[in-house]
């Protein structure tokens, strides 16, 4: 391997300097691989591996590299090839050079993080995971899916892969229509229809929407999902916390409040399990008619009911104040970010001009995917495949609260993905009940996490998730739980 001398050779990118062996050294061994890759290739190589020393730092602002004629010989490769990526790299301002006083690495470049962090909501060192809103993500169809998959490519019109209708494909928006009428008792036309990535963006949709047409405050449910609050947050809108009773939300703090919009949870309210009673579904539409106000209806899980059909959803009464809005979340996968949101004639042009500046629509494949579940029965089916499971989880949960906790109250109707358990006061404080159960291992939620309602001194009210974890899993995770909590039974 070469050196350089102290002065400049006759290239015109300069022959090193002093200190300019150590230099090509570097130069070398780290290109060195590049220069044994494929002749048609070589040359990218060559720069790719030049500019990722630049990125990472091996290669430091103002490092001077050898010229052109010496890295050649070391690589055993042309000039050329060497003098075309060193040009390259200055033209990107990886490098810089001058006529006559060689070639050095720009201080322009700073090195990305060389890693990708997960913000995925997992809880590390978690040995039992109660936290609700979670399905069984092992039940999801992958056979159906796949064949669903493979079908649609095969006759998918090349058209279809361009930018799509910002409310969704044709052919989802009806099959969706279809089924939302079918099982939820909606009115759904498929022209007010929009597919949208959950409910997350159904509500943030709104939220832009709200706001320009003057509204400041959304009204939501007190307890509640904290979810919806910071969503309203991110399109400018405040949130007034509004009380439940045992029919629902209760109407006289909501017309008291002023508000114009509220967000509902009515099938099965998250977090205390009930259902709306039928007389404060029509007190809430009396509401909203009166202040011609609107009412966003998140049903979340209004599929899982295990005692009784059902109720459907309260859009049905008056498709024109309610905003209807749904995922496939808890019945596929949340990852799939698949969802719709029901629009009343007033708002629907304006939601979609929100949806086509925000992402220009939902990716094309996978919308035509779900249509084909849907309309081949798939879809249908993973519900019912479902319903079996959780139903199962939910009966292990309760009965092994009464084993290990008795005493404990299971309150709200049969259905969703999660319970509300009140335990005894014996086991109160929450805050070092909650202690307790994160130094075994236990992930879960206090209901008291939920709202601005505090718990008596001594009492704990947990909303404990089911459907993640498989009935075994669920009847170790009480145990375990009850174990922490030793001396206060």
């Amino acid at each position: 391997m070469t050196s350089s001398g102290t002065n400049p050779g006759p290239d015109s990118d300069g022959s090193g300097g002093e200190g300019g062996r150590e230099p090509v050294s570097a130069a070398w061994e780290l290109l060195l691989p590049a220069a044994s890759a494929p002749a048609r290739g070589r040359g990218r190589a060559l720069q790719s591996a030049l500019r990722d020393a630049v990125r990472s730092g091996r290669l430091t602002p103002g490092t001077r590299l050898p010229s052109s004629r010496e890295l050649a010989a070391d690589l055993g490769v042309s000039r050329g090839l060497v003098t075309e990526a060193y040009e390259q790299l200055t033209a990107e301002s990886y490098l810089h050079s001058g006529r006559g006083a060689g070639t050095w690495v720009s201080g322009s470049v700073r090195a990305a993080a060389d890693r990708a962090r997960d913000l995925a909501p997992r809880g590390p060192g978690t040995l039992v995971d109660f936290r609700p809103g979670t399905p069984d993500l092992s039940l999801f169809p992958r056979s159906a899916w796949a064949a669903a998959h493979r079908s649609v490519l095969g006759r998918l019109p090349h058209s279809a892969l361009g930018y799509p209708d910002p409310r969704g494909l044709p052919e989802l928006r009806v099959a969706l229509a279809a089924l939302l009428a079918r099982r939820r008792g909606v009115v759904a036309d498929p022209e007010r229809l929009l597919v949208c990535s959950g409910v997350a963006q159904a509500t943030t949709l709104l939220g832009f929407v709200l706001r320009e047409r003057g509204l400041r405050t959304v009204g939501v449910e007190d307890p509640g999902s904290p979810e919806h609050a910071t969503l309203f947050a991110s399109t400018g809108l405040a949130t007034a916390r509004l009380p439940l009773d045992d029919e629902g939300l209760a109407t006289e703090p909501l017309t008291r409040s002023g508000v114009r919009a509220v967000m509902t949870t009515p099938a099965h309210q998250f977090p205390t399990g009930i259902a709306y009673s039928a007389a404060r579904r029509s007190r809430l539409l009396d509401w909203a008619r009166d202040v011609d106000g609107v009412i966003m209806e998140d049903d979340y899980d209004g599929d899982f009911r295990y005692d009784r059909a059902p109720v459907g959803a309260l859009q049905g009464l008056d498709p024109e104040h309610v905003v209807y809005t749904g995922s496939v979340s808890k019945s596929l996968a949340p990852g799939l970010r698949l969802g719709w949101l029901l629009a009343p004639a007033s708002m629907a042009d304006e939601i979609v001009d929100r949806k086509r500046t925000m992402d220009l629509g939902n990716p094309a494949v996978d919308q035509a995917v779900l249509a084909d579940l849907i309309t081949r029965g798939g879809y249908d089916r993973q519900l019912r495949r479902c319903q079996r499971a959780y139903r199962r989880r939910r009966d292990t949960l309760a009965a092994a609260l009464a084993e290990h906790f008795p005493g404990t109250e299971v309150s709200g109707i049969a259905a969703g993905l999660h319970i509300i358990a009140r335990l005894p006061e014996r086991y109160g404080p929450e805050a070092g009940f909650a202690a307790r159960a994160a130094e075994a291992g236990i992930a879960l939620r206090l209901l008291s996490d939920c709202g601005t309602v505090r718990p008596a001194d001594r009492s704990v009210s947990l909303v404990l998730g089911y459907a993640q974890l498989a009935p075994v899993d669920i009847a170790r995770g009480v145990r375990l739980l009850a174990q922490a909590q030793q001396g206060l039974r």
